[in-house]
């Protein structure tokens, strides 16, 4: 017989997820919409590009750590207080920016949004690992990933009609709803004990924070004292942890000793950076090759926006009924279907390339379903929320190294093309790129398939129980 209690749990669990895919969709959009008007608002300010870009680039890096943070604080705070602060920051800095006078008050209010919404994936991952089992985690979990198929879908399309008609600060008002879903969200999330409370360890924060930010320049940047800077403040961050004396460190060496999850945060990292390229690389193959305007390039990859989000669901359901390593097979050969078509057709008209990108946002969707649900299975539960946290700073600190690595290699130009079934010299560049991450997904695909067979990885499972 089934546990009343459970039932409620879960039906509570899936009443929170539907609030979570409308809040992600949200929290998706406003990290997207501002890249379209950046030229916008610095002509305004008499700012360069460089300059106006930390709009950007300061959201980015405040979300990558924030994410590890509230994790860290989920495994000691109840979700409703983290959830409710993060909500009310949110909203406070899309309130001060659409207020905003001057440049200095717009960025900070996208700092304080990105502090507020960091808080959201961080939750959302959380959320299902609370209030399901896990034969029926992976359904939850997709939800978040249909929510930020839609967010990228919508936030082009709302960025560039809001911007035209009413100014770039009308792009603060849409997170403004955040403000509604706060007391849906603390009716709903029950009363959870608190976890035992020692010293929090700042100094192991900040040297996380430190080093992910200056690493993150560094490729960005292209500069080398950034890089170095990084690298020094990971190491300095390991001795932290290490050799703590009093307190909690922010991030226990022992969950470093579960083999199956660092491998795991190794996997997602370079899948990361993989799948960025469907969202950065293509979008220049659109602009260089095709010549198209930004408004095009933006309704060319709608309809795989729109594709993710029907299919979303589809994956959760896949990982819950047929296993984590199943739906990851799918989500593979998806991408690897993707890529090869965009190698070989590189080139053909455009409407192509938005087909193409269908089998690889589907497959981008699926495989961090697959991802996130078998994390979740390797952390003992005094340890998800940091462990979950340390997850997705992984994927956006990935996602942000990829971008600039693969700005670089678009402009480098060449005529010479890896691929003989492309006649398209033009796009040999775009081809060439396309070909190597076709290849590097197979050997992604066949490292899972061997180190985490499903047999194996349901072991792990019923250990961590």
């Amino acid at each position: 017989m089934s546990n009343p209690s459970s039932e409620t749990t879960e039906r509570q669990g899936n009443i929170l997820m539907r609030f979570m895919l409308f809040t992600v969709m949200i929290s998706s959009m406003s990290a997207l919409m501002f890249n379209i008007v950046l030229p916008q608002i610095g002509e305004e300010f008499r700012l360069s590009l460089p300059e106006v870009s930390w709009l950007s680039t300061a959201y980015t890096l405040i979300y990558a750590f924030g994410t590890v943070t509230y994790g860290k604080l989920a495994d000691r705070f109840q979700l409703k207080s983290l959830l409710t602060f993060g909500l009310t920051l949110f909203a406070a800095g899309s309130l001060l920016g659409f207020l905003s006078q001057s440049f200095a008050m717009a960025l900070v209010g996208r700092c304080l949004q990105s502090a507020g919404a960091a808080a959201v994936p961080a939750m959302a991952l959380m959320i299902p690992i609370r209030y399901f089992p896990a034969e029926k985690r992976g359904s939850a979990i997709s939800m978040t990933a249909v929510g930020i198929a839609l967010g990228g879908a919508l936030g082009p399309v709302v960025a560039a009609l809001l911007a035209s008609v009413a100014g770039w600060r009308w792009l603060f008002v849409p997170s403004l709803l955040m403000i509604a879903l706060i007391p849906l969200f603390r009716k709903h999330l029950k009363d959870e004990p608190l976890g035992e409370i020692r010293k929090f360890d700042w100094l192991g924060g900040l040297l996380l924070a430190a080093s992910s930010a200056a690493i993150l320049l560094g490729v960005t940047q292209r500069s080398w004292v950034y890089g170095a800077a990084g690298v020094a403040a990971l190491i300095l961050f390991v001795w932290r942890i290490r050799t703590i004396k009093s307190g909690d460190p922010f991030v226990q060496p022992r969950l470093f000793r579960n083999r199956e999850y660092t491998v795991m945060l190794v996997l997602s990292f370079l899948i990361s950076c993989f799948g960025i390229s469907l969202y950065f690389l293509t979008p220049i193959l659109l602009s260089n090759v095709y010549h198209l305007e930004a408004g095009w390039i933006g309704l060319a990859m709608v309809p795989a926006a729109i594709a993710s989000s029907i299919l979303g669901r589809k994956g959760g359901k896949l990982s819950d009924r047929r296993g984590n390593a199943y739906l990851l097979s799918i989500a593979s050969c998806l991408l690897i279907v993707c890529f090869l078509l965009l190698s070989i057709f590189a080139g053909v008209a455009a409407p192509w390339i938005s087909v193409f990108l269908i089998f690889g946002n589907v497959g981008q969707s699926f495989v961090q379903i697959a991802m996130s649900n078998a994390v979740s299975r390797t952390l003992p539960k005094d340890q998800a929320g940091v462990g979950m946290g340390l997850f997705s700073m992984i994927n956006f600190i990935s996602q942000g190294i990829a971008a600039g690595v693969y700005g670089v290699l678009a402009i480098s130009g060449t005529s010479i093309t890896w691929n003989p079934l492309n006649a398209f010299p033009s796009s040999a560049t775009f081809s060439n790129l396309y070909l190597v991450l076709a290849g590097l997904h197979i050997l992604i695909l066949l490292v899972y398939r061997m180190r985490f067979a499903p047999r194996k990885l349901e072991t792990v499972v019923a250990v961590k129980r």
